[in-house]
């Protein structure tokens, strides 16, 4: 009774004779077009013109408390619809990534640079020859290099070798090989491809402003490798002079016309300073060869034997002195 009095007093009041919902919350009546319970909230459903009927399958069951759901919800028993198969399925997309057209790009961009440039050449372009380095001979010295008159160097090396046999010398200046002229390094390496390995040769070189003649016999590289391996491992190992090898200069000797290496710092109480050389002392001669690079002096003082006697000719204030020394091991 009190709902219907309540239901009367609201058609009354808001003058609508038509459709009045209940709150299923509260139980308040409300206008039809009412979409929220004035007095609790409680949603009271959607207007006509936005209802859709719910489509349910067939056997399906609604929840016990309708309240629950809205109309556009299906029941929680509800069957879930199955989607078909066959064409409506979607189809893998088949493609490449972006990564993959970069590098797509990148290679038709260096291809296209290719052809640009074998069409700038034209007719004159070659493909590039593997080049094999042709065995040669050998001279049996660390390096030539440029000088007034031909191709010099500054050491023979290793003892045994073709130069050495010679009679040659850090400081020689050659000319001539085989008869060929030679005006700098590139002669000389020039001359010594073309001749062939175990030749024996004519060589013409300059050694203190003189013309000098020496017959070589060229070897191969294995051969020069032997040498050098049989001189850096011997036995006896190699000499100790007892001087500072990077505190030396090579000076023209006063009074002459050959150069020798003056020694600027003899270490004490080593074979040098033992048997009296001094500071200053100009070496122009090592047991019987003649000192003419400072890396010759080296390679000589190397080369010496341990615990061997050698003469050293120096030039002290204008005088020839010729020194006696006891080669130490190094």
């Amino acid at each position: 009774m009190q709902s219907k009095e309540k239901l009367n007093e609201t058609r009354q009041n808001s003058g609508d004779q038509g459709e009045v919902k209940m709150c299923p919350q509260c139980g308040a009546p409300m206008p039809g077009e009412m979409r929220f319970c004035r007095s609790c909230g409680q949603r009271l459903g959607e207007g006509p013109a936005e209802y859709t009927e719910t489509v349910r399958f067939a056997n399906g069951t609604a929840p016990p408390n309708g309240r629950l759901t809205s109309p556009f919800t299906p029941g929680v028993h509800a069957p879930i619809a199955q989607q078909s198969c066959g064409t409506a399925r979607r189809r893998r997309r088949l493609g490449f990534t972006g990564m993959t057209w970069i590098w797509i790009a990148l290679g038709l961009f260096f291809a296209s640079g290719g052809a640009m440039s074998l069409f700038r050449r034209g007719s004159n372009f070659r493909p590039p020859r593997a080049s094999v380095t042709a065995s040669r001979s050998y001279f049996g010295i660390d390096g030539f290099e440029n000088t007034n008159g031909g191709a010099t160097f500054k050491a023979v090396t290793p003892p045994g070798g073709p130069a050495d046999k010679a009679g040659l010398i850090g400081g020689d200046i050659i000319t001539s090989f085989d008869g060929r002229i030679v005006k700098d390094e590139d002669d000389m390496m020039a001359a010594l491809r073309q001749t062939p390995i175990g030749k024996t040769v004519e060589v013409i070189y300059l050694r203190d402003g003189e013309t000098k003649k020496t017959q070589m016999t060229t070897i191969s590289n294995g051969e020069l490798d032997q040498l050098e391996g049989a001189y850096s491992g011997r036995p006896e190992g190699r000499g100790l002079f007892g001087y500072d090898n990077r505190n030396t200069d090579l000076v023209l000797v006063p009074g002459t016309n050959t150069y020798g290496v003056r020694l600027n710092e003899i270490e004490p109480n080593k074979p040098a300073d033992i048997a009296g050389i001094r500071n200053g002392d100009i070496v122009v001669e090592f047991d019987k060869i003649p000192i003419r690079t400072e890396e010759e002096f080296l390679a000589r003082v190397r080369r010496a034997l341990p615990r061997s006697t050698v003469t050293v000719v120096v030039m002290r204030d204008g005088q020839r002195i010729e020194i006696p020394v006891r080669i130490g091991k190094a």
